[in-house]
């Protein structure tokens, strides 16, 4: 198997056998090794955590049998495995299950002050070590609240199916809580970006596709000639979101994006292809990449979601109808698309407001 991923070191052991070995991102002089091969099912989960310097111990056949019932272990090994049941039923979403896999399997291999892992103690966890496993991961906010809220859904789990009796995660400040999300891309953003990526790049392409169909990264990945249609002589594209319980979506294909997908030099079933004329494997590799065109750009702190976010910003402030920005960004309730319409309502309506106020005698 052929692999193409950012830092992954393939070595020929003088047994003939073959070693992978994963650059922590941020320091490449820290290695980790991977203890499963690529064609184990389990072999992203164990590259993304050894990225962010994580080690996941080898997988036994059964997880759950190897450990102590009533352990943390156990616990972890148990949700996990109807976590992934409910995903190859098409109940979770795959990404779910990709990011809470290291991160709970991460918070068994921790150590108390006297040496002793987490997961061998029994599964009923303190308040007080969930919040000091958090605390310990505060150089990377984002990962403790994503750790957070991994624990906290496995304790809602278990507490459902009377395994445990309370969820000790409930009432753990989050370090991010309220800062918004993502940041939206400005007109000046793109603006810049565009100047140092040129059309015919993928990077181009790429930006004109997230603005121009407001996509997750998650769908963008797949996104090609296959999701086209003509209605009533207007090109479309269609797909239905990755995110659990989104709806279909449907929007016509505008000149910019149809320009852009045409100029790409090379062409393939997705749009978006890597420098081998491949479709990335993953919302996980176009992450990666995305991540080094904005940082090319000298914008390091965008992201894929913030261009969606100044999509919907921007459908807002040209006077489109909470509903109509549900249609284009697949959202099933109104009151997620309520994020992007109530800050332009709210100044049109203060701008007709100060209106009336211009005869006023003073």
């Amino acid at each position: 198997m052929k692999l193409n991923l950012p830092g992954l070191i393939r070595e020929k052991l003088p047994s003939g056998n073959e070693r992978y070995r994963v650059r922590v991102e941020g320091r490449p002089g820290h290695r980790i090794r991977l203890h499963i091969g690529p064609d184990h099912r389990n072999f992203m989960d164990h590259y993304h955590a050894a990225r962010a310097g994580i080690e996941l111990p080898p997988e036994p056949e059964n997880l759950i049998d190897r450990f102590v019932r009533g352990s943390l272990d156990w616990l972890v090994a148990s949700y996990l495995d109807s976590l992934e049941a409910k995903v190859d039923a098409g109940l979770a979403s795959d990404l779910t299950l990709k990011q809470r896999r290291p991160l709970l399997l991460d918070l068994c291999n921790r150590l108390d002050s006297s040496g002793h892992r987490f997961g061998q103690y029994r599964m009923e966890m303190p308040t007080f070590e969930i919040v000091k496993a958090h605390e310990a991961m505060a150089s990377t906010p984002g990962t403790a609240d994503n750790m957070l809220k991994a624990v906290r859904a496995m304790y809602k789990w278990s507490s459902e199916r009377g395994i445990t009796r309370v969820n000790p995660a409930t009432g753990v400040s989050r370090f991010n809580v309220n800062r918004g999300g993502a940041r939206p891309w400005t007109v000046e953003d793109l603006r810049q970006y565009r100047s140092v990526h040129l059309p015919g790049s993928t990077a181009h392409l790429c930006i004109t596709l997230f603005m121009f169909t407001a996509c997750r990264i998650s769908d963008a990945y797949r996104l090609g000639r296959g999701n086209e249609f003509t209605r009533d002589g207007v090109l479309g594209l269609g797909w239905q979101p990755q995110k659990k319980g989104s709806s279909y979506v449907e929007i016509p294909v505008l000149p910019p994006l149809y320009k852009a997908t045409r100029t790409a030099t090379v062409q393939g079933n997705a749009y978006l292809l890597t420098e081998y004329g491949q479709p990335f494997k993953s919302a996980e590799g176009l992450r990666n990449k995305l991540k080094k065109w904005c940082l090319d750009a000298d914008l390091p702190d965008l992201s894929s979601h913030g261009i969606r976010k100044g999509a919907g910003k921007l459908l807002a402030e040209e006077g489109c109808t909470q509903y109509e920005i549900m249609a284009v960004h697949g959202h099933a309730e109104a009151k997620t698309s309520e994020t992007y319409t109530s800050g332009a309502e709210r100044w049109k309506l203060a701008r007709q407001a100060m209106k009336r106020l211009e005869g006023m005698e003073w």
